[in-house]
């Protein structure tokens, strides 16, 4: 997937956005690799490690809306198939919360 140029000549930035539609491949068992498509829900952490969240679409149905854990060392490939436009990051206005504390 190619992204056309940002109006100012500079390529536009990448990120992996919770919601993007993915196929990430990973290390599977007996040195076979394992294909997971479906939207990324995030990054988790487990034990120290952190793994990619996928909701899988399947097939088979029985996969269909299971969160699949995929460790970030296990990773071979993630192709980003459809990418979701990041959601603004909300901040609080220091000035609101600062109001009730000081009277």
């Amino acid at each position: 997937m190619t992204a056309p140029p940002a109006a100012s000549g500079k390529k536009p930035l990448l990120a992996l956005t919770p919601g993007s539609r993915v196929r990430v491949r990973s290390a599977g068992p007996d040195e076979s690799a394992l294909d997971s498509v479906g939207r990324f829900r995030g990054l988790v952490s487990i034990g120290g490690d952190n793994a990619l969240a996928i909701e899988l679409e399947g097939p088979p149905a029985e996969e269909q809306g299971r969160l699949r854990l995929v460790p970030v060392p296990a990773l071979l490939a993630v192709d980003i198939l459809e990418a979701a436009k990041p959601e603004e990051e909300k901040r609080a206005d220091p000035t609101e919360s600062a109001q009730g504390y000081f009277r």
